[in-house]
């Protein structure tokens, strides 16, 4: 059996200035009617402007080469940046998919003419991407998908249907994974390639899907014949299923499976703490300890990645408890707040609160069910 192990970062007093920088910046945004804190900020608070600020300041791209607008900063500090924006509920939706996993997968698999046109774009916050890879018949069952992409005379010919596309309203490009040659058998991810799409070519209609919530961050991305450059290809053809397992790795494994409710509980203490009690101090004792616990899990895959490892499944050990740590968050805190006059509460409690309730189904679906999830984890511990 299979031992996961997640290696302590080393210490960095960079870092923690880093922190303290970022922590000054976003009180200085709160304070001047630049944002207002929201639940699940990673996918729902989107504001280019504020997008900008942060790529002016290099907070965008940071770990790549300076050559592509990079900061080229330790993974650590990456993280630090990540953390901060999502304990601050701060805007960040706009660029998040782009500097999270779009950017570095387009430096490891990119060409040199893909780096220098959009990487350099991203760190600024002024590029946005999508991902497309699920379909209606094919979410969990990825490897289902029939988006196909045929090669012609100059390129290729892409069809399909994408949903799930979160924020592709507001992307230029989309990593779209499509067929390029039928399965061997009953391997059907043999056959699979990715592609690198400019969302402004003819033949794609993005149309919103509304959340529980009511916001259409969510899309249907539909592809009619659209051709496409034979430099759309992203890494090598017939490599697909490989490029998306790593990068499903950069999606799973960060901060924002675990802190995306971190704003309402913060925002909660000061009524909380007035009314402390026993019950009430162990069940947010209880939350910190198992914060504790997925911040340093997060933090030991940040390490491998800096190490060049791919840690795969142990990112898939972090969303799966990530998944159940924000849902036990958010019904602990409505423990804690029943029987508390709502009129003591701190203002903008109650929407940040409802728009967290309403945003939590999302997270045992978005970047692999939690059952695909524990399937991943018990085929690496030799249970199945």
């Amino acid at each position: 059996m299979r031992m996961f192990d997640f290696p302590r970062a080393p210490s960095d007093p960079a870092a923690d200035a880093l922190r303290a920088e970022l922590r000054e910046f976003l009180a200085a945004e709160r304070a001047n009617g630049g944002y207002t804190p929201q639940a699940d900020c990673w996918v729902s608070a989107a504001d280019p402007e504020f997008s900008r600020k942060m790529g002016a300041r290099g907070w965008l791209g940071m770990t790549w080469p300076r050559e592509y607008g990079g900061r080229e900063r330790p993974v650590a500090h990456r993280f630090v940046v990540t953390e901060e924006t999502l304990a601050a509920g701060a805007p960040v939706a706009a660029h998040w998919v782009a500097d999270r996993q779009t950017g570095s997968h387009i430096l490891r698999y990119g060409t040199e003419q893909q780096k220098r046109d959009i990487l350099p774009k991203i760190a600024a916050g002024e590029c946005y991407t999508a991902i497309g890879m699920s379909e209606p018949q094919a979410g969990s069952d990825l490897a289902a998908i029939r988006t196909a992409a045929r090669r012609t005379s100059d390129g290729w010919v892409l069809s399909g249907r994408k949903i799930w596309s979160t924020g592709a309203h507001l992307a230029h490009y989309m990593i779209v994974l499509a067929r390029t040659s039928p399965a061997e058998g009953r391997n059907r991810q043999v056959g699979l390639s990715q592609f690198l799409v400019d969302l402004s070519l003819p033949g794609i209609d993005i149309s919103g899907i509304r959340d529980l919530g009511g916001t259409p961050h969510f899309n249907e991305t539909l592809f009619e014949d659209v051709k496409l450059p034979a430099d759309a290809l992203l890494g090598e053809e017939g490599n697909g299923w490989a490029q998306c397992m790593g990068e499903l790795t950069l999606e799973r494994s960060g901060p924002e499976r675990f802190l995306t409710s971190l704003s309402v509980l913060e925002k909660a203490m000061p009524v909380l703490a007035a009314h402390a009690d026993d019950r009430r101090g162990g069940e947010i004792g209880s939350i910190l300890a198992n914060l504790r616990v997925l911040r340093r899990m997060s933090l030991g895959i940040a390490e491998m990645l800096e190490r060049g490892e791919s840690p795969n499944t142990a990112a898939a050990v972090v969303k799966e408890m990530g998944n159940r740590f924000e849902n036990d968050v958010i019904a602990r805190l409505r423990t804690m707040l029943s029987g508390i006059p709502r009129s003591e509460w701190p203002d903008g409690l109650g929407t940040l609160l409802r728009d967290a309730v309403l945003h939590l189904p999302s997270n045992t679906l978005r970047g692999g069910t939690t059952e695909i999830l524990r399937g991943i984890i018990a085929r690496e511990m030799g249970m199945r």
